[in-house]
């Protein structure tokens, strides 16, 4: 396993090189650049200007009138970096990427790094306690659930399951603001950021209650929009094993029935979910958490990535990038080991899976 481990940490190393070339090469081709938003913000203000004095560009000198020249579209080039070839701005990038030097953004002054560990603290909360409390959830009721297939407690949450498959955690965020933050009914909750005013002036227990207080209508609406789809994977995973003839003989041998299982059927019906862990985690802790993020006023790294997108900040939009697919990659690998761990019949090294 030592082997395929080192083999794998080598191959994040191209693995990142490439997508990095595949974003960096979709960036460019894409319409409307920083360049562009600075040109035509520059002409816009010099056109107001140019209004004012009551000049136009057909019947005067004025060069506010004419738009900006040559050499101040250079300058704005050579500000946002553009003065230089693709490969050329490509090649520096890579070189800082190595040291985690990812650059400063374009509209915010600030490195890219700083960014992102200041708006760290709001995904991670978000992401942690929400997959916690899914999986905590989710599991446990999807086995149940297998363990009374077709019975009156598996119609009933079949019907709730549907629900929160069917609606999207927002829609879940804004009817919790109306109902309990103030909108419409009850204040019980704070309706937006992660922690009070007076967080530091706080006592210790006093800040944990600050904290989870603030996070309670987040992680509510983020648990019912998430947990219904684990839950029936685990369900059916759960009931796939329950007719295989190792079951059987395990209950044929006088095991009792709780070590049958979760001492057998468990085991193997959690590989399934581990498959699809990456994915679901990197998707509640940045994707899935951008709406939520939007309704309650969290600035975490999903809005940060949204607001870099729309604003064409390429600095932060790649370093975004790197570190969702970077966290991706090495959750990926600690799959692969904890599936080792689950079930030591499984070699990755002799099958070849590198």
């Amino acid at each position: 396993m030592g082997t395929y481990i080192l083999k794998r940490l080598f191959l994040i190393i191209p693995t990142l090189f490439f997508i990095l070339c595949i974003n960096f090469a979709v960036i460019q081709i894409a319409p409307g650049g920083p360049v562009e938003r600075a040109i035509e913000q520059a002409e816009s203000f010099q056109r107001l200007q140019a209004a004012k004095v009551g000049v136009s560009a057909e019947n005067s000198n004025y060069q506010g009138a004419k738009g900006l020249s040559q050499e101040m579209i250079h300058q704005i080039e050579a500000q946002y970096g553009f003065d230089q070839p693709a490969y050329i701005r490509f090649g520096v990038m890579l070189k800082n990427y190595v040291t985690l030097d990812f650059g400063v953004s374009f509209f915010k002054d600030k490195p890219v790094t700083q960014l992102i560990l200041e708006k760290m603290p709001v995904s991670v909360s978000l992401g942690l306690w929400s997959s916690l409390l899914i999986y905590f959830i989710a599991i446990p009721l999807g086995i149940k659930k297998a363990k009374q297939h077709g019975l009156w407690f598996d119609k009933t949450t079949s019907l709730i399951l549907a629900i929160g498959y069917a609606v999207p955690a927002f829609v879940f965020a804004i009817l919790l603001i109306v109902f309990f933050a103030g909108g419409s009914y009850f204040q019980w909750f704070p309706l937006q950021g992660l922690v009070s005013d007076n967080f530091q002036q706080l006592s210790l227990l006093g800040k944990i209650q600050d904290y989870f207080w603030h996070l309670s209508l987040p992680l509510l609406a983020m648990v019912l929009g998430g947990f219904a789809s684990l839950a029936y994977l685990t369900k059916y995973s759960f009931l796939e094993e329950l007719n295989k003839p190792y079951v059987w003989a395990a209950r044929a041998k006088g095991l009792s029935e709780s070590r049958v299982q979760y001492g057998h059927i468990f085991r193997n019906a959690v590989l399934v979910i581990m498959a699809g862990l990456p994915e679901a985690l990197v998707s509640i802790f940045f994707v899935g958490n951008l709406f939520i993020e939007i309704v309650f006023n969290l600035d975490g790294l999903g809005l940060l990535g949204f607001e870099a997108i729309i604003q064409r900040d390429y600095p932060v939009i790649f370093g975004t990038l790197f570190v969702f697919t970077l966290l991706g990659l090495i959750l990926r690998l600690i799959c692969d080991v904890l599936y080792q761990w689950i079930d030591p019949r499984i070699d990755f090294e002799s099958r070849g899976k590198y």
